[in-house]
């Protein structure tokens, strides 16, 4: 039989034949091409968010298959994407194109974020992923070996992080320019869905909804509107609740000034927890210790109404109310230094206030756009293109994020040793770290439909 080569493989090819040609000086950098001039996509998730990064894809280069678990949303994008192919399960999906295209976008709910990722590009596939990048913490590991061993070009959906604002924010922040830096707060308006005190019905499973595939990779529940659609951030079994959700957006800022990787200890206050939906409300303390660029620091998060202590918080960083009462916004991010602060009154850090300093000059790099980046890098074969790359920025902040809940979880300080992702959380916490499977929807791409 002959066996015959995968588009990747003959890219790869081609690239080197022109890289030799060029060498040689057969062509010259104004006359060479991208051995990829159209980028052939497969889209996960093509409702809600799927449907702009769907999009995206279509507009950097071309929807060759695309998957949902509703038929009513397939059949609703398949009039965007005529000339893909529709599927309800990624595995066959992956199975029957995977050799066909380029990379992948996944808009899918957590839990089947790492399932689909990891079979992705052990396929050898670029890989664009919704936040938070994984539900569990090895998961986040596990991408990113993968990504850095293959040269794979990855990009998290954490939008703002290709924003100048923030960019820039957060090289005041590296550039020591605050001084000392005393605490980080960061607030959400999340939870906006019913969390704290949900017990879900079972009912029918509503016509052209997959639900086995739905479900994927964690235990079998019965249908509940309560889960699908949209519901489901606020169960432990499928999302990653409010702080999985927007710290990979909101906490981007100083994450990226700040190097806020590998705390070695998180504590977390809440409302309280059934072990089946996220607490009501939640606030965490996060320590880090000294590295070679800062001291070390706490960082505080605060969902479900819950805002840091108003007396710490310059007055600059205040909104006023028609009675002239002051009022903080509902989603931000506040740095505090020895010198001065720096404040987002929203989740991306599409603008901030600097308060008590005057303002420096500082170089950071101008970005094309943060899916832009994803298409650039899959062209020119250049991973280092994405800031929000899985090895060097989105699985090291997705750990970061996740560690949270693991002290939500156990309603208690958890000590971490991020080196070999052990902790003092109770054994039942565990899954949190390392997640179990439900048959056929584990991680790799032995896993057939």
């Amino acid at each position: 039989m002959v066996r015959r080569p995968s588009r990747r493989t003959f890219i790869k090819t081609t690239a080197a034949i022109g890289a030799g040609y060029y060498v040689a000086g057969g062509l010259n950098a104004q006359e060479s091409k991208s051995a990829i001039e159209e980028i052939r996509y497969a889209c996960f998730g093509v409702g809600g968010k799927g449907q702009s990064d769907s999009a995206d894809a279509a507009r950097t280069g071309k929807v060759v298959a695309f998957c949902d678990v509703d038929t009513d949303t397939l059949e609703k994008q398949g009039r965007r994407f005529k000339d893909g192919k529709a599927y309800t399960d990624y595995r066959k999906c992956l199975d029957e194109v995977g050799k066909n295209v380029d990379a992948v976008t996944i808009s899918t709910p957590d839990h089947m974020h790492a399932p689909i990722g990891v079979k992705a590009m052990e396929m050898g596939l670029h890989c664009f992923c919704q936040k938070p990048m994984t539900k569990s913490i090895e998961e986040a590991r596990v991408m990113s070996k993968i990504a850095a061993e293959r040269k794979l070009v990855t990009q998290m959906g954490n939008q703002g992080t290709a924003g100048s604002a923030l960019r820039e924010a957060a090289a005041i922040l590296k550039g020591g320019h605050l001084g000392k830096i005393k605490a980080v707060h960061i607030w959400t308006n999340r939870p906006v869905w019913p969390q704290g005190d949900v017990k879900p019905e079972a009912q029918p499973v509503p016509e052209g909804l997959n639900w086995d595939a739905w479900v994927g990779s964690a235990d079998f529940v019965d249908y509940s509107p309560a889960y699908h659609p949209f519901k489901w951030r606020g169960f432990w079994a499928f999302g990653t609740g409010a702080l999985g959700d927007m710290a990979c957006h909101t906490l981007n800022m100083p994450f990226m000034g700040l190097d806020l990787r590998d705390p070695t200890s998180v504590t977390a206050q809440t409302s309280g927890h059934d072990q089946i939906t996220f607490p009501k409300w939640s606030i965490i303390d996060y320590a880090f210790p000294q590295n070679e660029n800062r001291d070390a620091l706490v960082f505080t998060w605060y969902d479900g109404g819950k805002l840091p202590p108003l007396d710490i918080v310059p007055d600059e960083a205040f909104n006023k109310a028609a009675d002239g009462t002051k009022q903080l916004s509902a989603s931000g991010a506040l740095v505090l230094g020895e010198k001065g602060a720096i404040y987002s009154g929203d989740d991306y850090c599409g603008s901030y206030k600097l308060i008590g300093v005057d303002k420096p000059a500082v170089d950071f790099k101008q970005s094309p756009g943060h899916f832009d980046e994803f298409a650039q890098g899959i062209k020119t074969n250049d991973p280092s293109l994405c800031m929000s790359n899985f090895p060097g920025y989105a699985g090291p902040l997705t750990e970061t994020v996740l560690l949270g809940n693991l002290a939500v979880w156990s309603g208690e300080k958890v000590e971490w040793d991020a080196k070999n992702m052990k902790s003092s959380a109770p054994a039942d916490a565990e899954f949190l770290i390392r997640r179990k499977y439900r048959d056929g929807y584990g991680l790799g791409r032995d896993q057939q439909a």
